[in-house]
């Protein structure tokens, strides 16, 4: 807490132990509350993939009508990245956070009563668009809360999130089938617990330390990696969202950036929708699927803290690119030898799991830099809304045809078919981490020579 200071009319002057402490509190509790938060974002988001086999059993779906859902909803989820992400700038990112809370709860109450296709995909589409809301929010307030050198480890700690979401999901889910809960409950019940975490959530957090006491902001000028940040140039501290997209875009490792979300973004898609069906279809029942699916997930919660962690401590000049490209060629790796052993059988389920567990250690750290620590390294925290709904959105276009087109693939050519196509935008994600990487050394280069 060192570096907060109070910024008043103009002078500066060191906050006294009293307001630290209160600074302290509500940092701790706005953390939390982005942590834990977005957990619940999860548990209106994950449940979907659970139900899915036994909307299947249901109504007779084939893995193409089903893909359809999850390939509409993805879009809407990034139509809804586009839209929200500067709408957060503009709003504020805790007003957006809590407001997509309101129509997850709402959208996952309606998705229970309704029945036929053509409803589900409607109101998974809407639930898909407030979901959206969430990380945008979550970059902005974390970016004023926390000073730019500790990005890579608080975001990869707030990363986590929406990975040990993705678990909590599908072992609440699994919970629930195993009381005999039928379809609909996966539904109500993760409804009921985003309520309470939604009055939790308005309790218990604020927007960034000027709301707490007056003025209190991070002094971080001789922190900030300044050849990297967008300067918005405005006598406003709050810049507009053309500006900041104007800026954006005119930097070459943003533009490279998109290119890397969309495939990572892709990637860790069809893990999200298809892999609880892909381990049915290895001959798992829907319990043992859903509780293998939460070993592989929390595998990428390790891969996230690890790669955050590194990137704080041992990226040199910052570049976080370098480790990140050589965690997505392990992924590629491992995707090929999945492909090889989905023709083995039941005897290699074992080994195809571990991989899988492998995979997503590989892929989630960098996926989770990409609207994380990239974000804030590029935009800050005025620029984050804006910045993170490009990139996601960009993303989940790419996602919203992988999770359509790898049902499509499956029905017609088998999984293994699925999982070269996969290792292919692995192999084509790390030389697009590769070439990023290379942007942070000439800008690192040309920030020393501007230095001396």
């Amino acid at each position: 807490m060192s570096q907060l200071v109070a910024v008043i009319n103009g002078a500066i002057r060191q906050l006294d132990s009293v307001e630290l402490k209160r600074l302290a509190r509500w940092r701790v509790s706005t953390f939390w509350v982005m942590l834990l938060g977005y957990i619940g974002y999860y548990l209106c988001r994950g449940n979907l993939s659970a139900a899915l086999p036994l909307l299947s059993e249901t109504f007779g779906y084939t893995k193409t009508e089903l893909g359809a859902i999850g390939g509409w909803a993805t879009l809407a989820y990034a139509i809804g990245k586009f839209i929200n992400g500067p709408l957060g700038d503009k709003i504020g990112g805790r007003n957006i956070f809590l407001i997509g809370m309101v129509g997850a709860i709402s959208a996952n109450i309606m998705f229970a009563m309704s029945t036929g296709l053509t409803a589900f995909t409607v109101i998974w589409c809407v639930n898909r668009f407030f979901l959206s809301m969430g990380w945008g929010g979550i970059t902005k307030i974390i970016g004023a809360w926390y000073p730019p050198h500790r990005h890579g480890t608080i975001m990869g700690f707030i990363s986590v999130n929406f990975q040990f979401g993705g678990v909590a999901a599908l072992l609440f889910s699994s919970v629930l089938i195993w009381y005999g809960i039928g379809w609909q409950g996966l539904f109500l019940y993760p409804a009921a617990a985003l309520i309470l975490i939604l009055i939790w959530s308005y309790l218990s957090s604020r927007d960034a330390p000027d709301l707490v006491i007056k003025g209190a902001r991070y002094h971080t000028q001789d922190s900030e990696p300044h050849h990297r940040i967008a300067h918005f140039e405005t006598d406003n501290d709050k810049p507009g969202v053309t500006l900041i997209l104007k800026t954006l875009f005119q930097m070459s490792i943003f533009r490279r950036l998109l290119i890397f979300s969309m495939l990572t973004t892709s990637l860790r898609t069809f893990f999200i929708f298809w892999l609880p069906t892909f381990l049915v279809d290895m001959g798992l029942d829907n319990i043992d699927a859903l509780t293998r699916s939460a070993f592989i997930a929390f595998m990428g919660v390790l891969g996230t803290l690890l790669l955050g962690w590194y990137t704080d401590k041992y990226a040199k000049d910052g570049n976080r690119a370098h480790a990140t490209w050589i965690m997505l060629s392990g992924l590629g790796v491992c995707l090929l030898a999945i492909a090889s052993l989905t023709e083995v059988g039941p005897s290699a389920r074992s080994l195809i799991v571990g991989l899988l567990g492998l995979s997503c250690f590989f892929l989630l750290g960098p996926y989770s830099m990409s609207s994380g620590a990239f974000t804030l390294d590029i935009a800050g925290s005025k620029g984050a809304g804006s910045c993170s709904g490009m990139i996601d959105g960009l993303g989940y276009v790419g996602g919203a045809a992988a999770t359509w087109g790898a049902g499509l693939l499956a029905d017609s050519a088998g999984w293994g078919q699925v999982f070269v196509l996969l290792a292919i935008c692995a192999f084509i994600a790390t030389g697009a981490a590769y070439l990023m990487s290379q942007s942070y050394k000439r800008e690192a280069e040309k920030a020393h020579i501007h230095a001396a």
